[in-house]
């Protein structure tokens, strides 16, 4: 991995502008002033009938144990929790991003590496308590945050952990790592809460998010997240270590034969921020249905440097400067 955007303060805001001191994470703040456990009852109040995300699974009560596309009822499963090592530079740090696993996801990407965990209920079932806990351990191993991976679907019991997990000492930076697949209410509960957002951009066309991700509307929708998420957290901020404190992160995955939409994306970021911290990542492989299904050949290929050197070219050509490169 090359990272263009270095680790140095110096060397990723020439005027200091994006370095700043540490701050108390935004949910601590609101759990002192009680607001954390209301936004935990008001997420509750989206499972039933569920609400939590843009897919329209009619009447699905989860409170009452129902599930809709994301395979997920009233309580969260966790596939794996650990410190990671192969985040973005500015998450992992030299101890690790606590990453939290969830089960389910509310698309159907054909392409999806993780289809073990992304596609059925894998791993426990964690009462908010259990996944306090999770958090916890996390920290205790000394990650540089909690990086909630794949939470779309499972806002309301994250909000509900959140409280449990601060009365028992949590304080690190919250990511939320998104498909930016995201519902604006569940969003707009999390105003203040998250740290830093961390949105995997796939697709914009509706014909192409409609074949490989299983919804037509992902471009429309993740637009209006991102540029939600944006107006909540302000272009990434590091501190003088170059670890994430506050801020957006966007995640790009070059697949083959689709660059015209990876440079629509860029141009897109380029417009919401030209400040826009983005990594775009060329390690695109072929798995789950494009491997065991003869529908989409098409994706079956690898992306050439040359394609990946073509999508930052546009990025810098549309004025964005901020990269990190796989």
């Amino acid at each position: 991995m090359s990272t263009e955007v270095a680790r140095l303060p110096r060397e990723i805001g020439g005027d200091g502008r994006f370095v700043v001191e540490p701050e108390t994470p935004g949910y601590l703040r609101l759990h002192e002033a009680g607001e954390l456990r209301l936004r935990a009852e008001a997420a509750h109040d989206l499972l039933a009938p569920c609400r939590v995300c843009p897919r329209p699974c009619q009447g699905v009560d989860r409170l009452a144990g129902e599930v809709g596309a994301c395979r997920i009822g009233r309580y969260a499963h966790v596939a794996s929790a650990f410190a990671h090592l192969g985040e973005e530079e500015v998450l992992r740090g030299w101890r690790g991003s606590g990453t939290v696993f969830f089960s389910g996801c509310n698309l159907r990407c054909v392409f999806c590496q993780n289809a073990d965990i992304s596609q059925q209920a894998a791993g426990p079932e964690l009462s908010p308590g259990e996944l306090a806990t999770v958090m916890l351990t996390l920290q205790a191993e000394g990650c540089h945050n909690i990086n909630l991976v794949t939470p779309e679907h499972v806002v309301p019991q994250v909000l509900e952990a959140l409280p449990i997990a601060v009365e028992a000492g949590l304080t690190l930076p919250l990511v939320y790592n998104t498909s930016a697949y995201d519902a604006l209410d569940s969003l707009a509960l999390l105003d203040g809460v998250v740290d830093v957002y961390m949105p995997d951009i796939k697709l914009f066309d509706p014909r192409l998010t409609h074949r490989y991700l299983g919804v037509g509307d992902y471009g429309e929708v993740a637009r209006e997240a991102v540029a939600a998420m944006h107006a909540q957290v302000g272009d990434l901020v590091v501190d003088r270590h170059g670890a994430a404190c506050r801020g957006l992160v966007v995640r790009h995955l070059g697949m083959p034969g689709l660059g015209a939409e990876s440079e629509a994306i860029v141009r897109w970021l380029a417009e919401l921020s030209a400040d826009t911290f983005v990594n775009v990542m060329g390690q695109y492989r072929p798995d789950w249905k494009v491997l065991t299904t003869d529908r989409y050949p098409q994706l079956r290929g690898r992306v050439s440097r040359a394609e990946v050197d073509a999508v930052f070219a546009e990025a810098r050509d549309a004025g964005l400067w901020r990269f990190e490169r796989r």
